[in-house]
This record gives structure tokens, sequence and C-alpha cells, in this order.
């Protein structure tokens, strides 16, 4: 039993890094669609890790049209809103992981409603998670690492809201994550400064050093390379 879970694991770990490599070409090239494999070409068994990935990269899949200010493509929505359907949201351990899930399932109801393949009802928006006041800002940014998929144009809420008033704690969340040397929880927190900057609030540190180290001595996966990418594109306006 241990063998096929780890197997199984192991196979959707790999399809999150394949969905997340070909969105992260996307981001590169400026925009468009990625090119994501056709359901009908696979065999049952990677169609699931297949939808499980997309499950995981949630609103981020359509991050090439959304930072090109273009509408979403139906190919990645219709993918998405299979992904929806057959795997139900996700159970969490704690009241907090249950709230992140719960903005990430809305951020990703959010886009496709302006699709062919949006959600039968409204999703409505969350409860706001609480603020660096109210759990101490280290808290506050690992949660905020945890939300990152949000930060994207065309997405607005609490979480974002939350963004705007305190930069000044997620600066000091993406250098402490630097200094543990967590460049996965530092990538996060700087494509949330990268977001506010381009919403034109003052940041309180200079994110393209932060966002250069992080490419010499981040983790290397395809995931963290989409985070980096998202994040100088929200800074700069220009693929790299």
């Amino acid at each position: 039993m241990p063998f096929a879970e780890t197997t199984l694991r192991d196979e959707y770990a790999a399809a999150v890094e394949h969905l997340s490599g070909r969105t992260l070409d996307a981001v590169r090239d400026g925009g468009g669609t990625a090119a994501f494999p056709d359901p009908a070409d696979l065999d049952p068994t990677t169609h699931r890790a297949l939808l499980a990935a997309a499950r995981v990269l949630g609103v981020n899949l359509f991050a090439p049209q959304l930072l090109a200010g273009a509408a979403p493509d139906d190919a990645t929505a219709a993918l998405l809103a299979e992904a929806r359907r057959a795997l139900p949201e996700p159970a969490a351990a704690t009241e907090g992981g249950t709230l992140v899930i719960a903005w990430q399932d809305w951020a990703a109801a959010r886009v496709l409603a302006g699709t062919p393949h949006a959600d039968d009802a409204p999703v409505p928006a969350p409860s706001p998670p609480p603020g660096p006041a109210d759990v101490g800002w280290q808290s506050w940014s690992v949660r905020m690492a945890q939300l990152s998929g949000l930060a994207l144009p065309g997405l607005d809420g609490a979480v974002h809201d939350l963004t705007r008033t305190h930069t000044l704690d997620l600066a000091r969340g993406t250098v402490r994550a630097m200094l543990r040397r967590d460049p996965t929880t530092a990538v996060r927190l700087a494509r949330w400064l990268a977001w506010a900057h381009a919403d034109g609030r003052p940041v309180r540190l200079e994110i393209e050093p932060i966002l250069d180290r992080i490419g010499f001595v981040g983790d290397g996966t395809n995931r963290s390379g989409l985070e980096l990418a998202i994040a100088r594109r929200l800074l700069n306006g220009e693929p790299r």
C-alpha cells in the first residue's frame, strides 16, 4: 500500500510541475494560452492527475491572460471547471487552512464567472482573514504566502485590502523568509509586494534584488518559477 500511495503522490506532483511549466512558458512569452494536454487524449489515471494539478494551481492557470489584460481562454476555463467538479474543495486540518482554501476557490470561481464555464450559483466571498494585528505579522505573512495565487490583476477582495494596508508587514515577512532560507515563502510574499506596487502602494522594500536573489537560491521547480515570473510581470509589466 505505501508504494502505491507514493507512486500516486509522485504522479500528481509531476502533473503540477507539468502544468506549472506550461503556464510559466506562456507568462514568459508575454501572454497567450498555455498549451495544456487535451483530456480526450489521456488515459483515465493521467486525466485525473491533470485535474488534480489544475485544482492545485487554480487561478494561477489564468496568469498569462490576466497579466496581459486578456480574457480567460476557453480551454483553460474548461479544464479548471472540470477539476472543480471532479475534485471537491479539499478538507483542511485547521480553521486557517479552511479559510485559505475558501479564498482560493473564490478566486477561481471569480475568474470562471466571465466564461461559459461559470458556476451555476455565485460563490460568495469568504470571511475576511485575520490581519497582523490579530495574529502577529509573522503568522499573517505565512498565511498571505499561502494566498499568493490571488495576487493577480482582475481580482479584488478583503485579502487585497489587507495587502494595501499592511505592505510593511509583507516586507518584514519577505525579509524574514529570506533570512530563514525559505525562498518559496519569500517569492510568494514578494509577489504580493509586486502586486501592491502595481496597485500604487508603497512597498517599503526593493523587490527586484529580492527576486534576483530568489532566482539564484530558489528550489528550481516550475511552480516556484511561475511565482517568480508572475512577480516580475507585476513589478515591471514585462516578461523575463
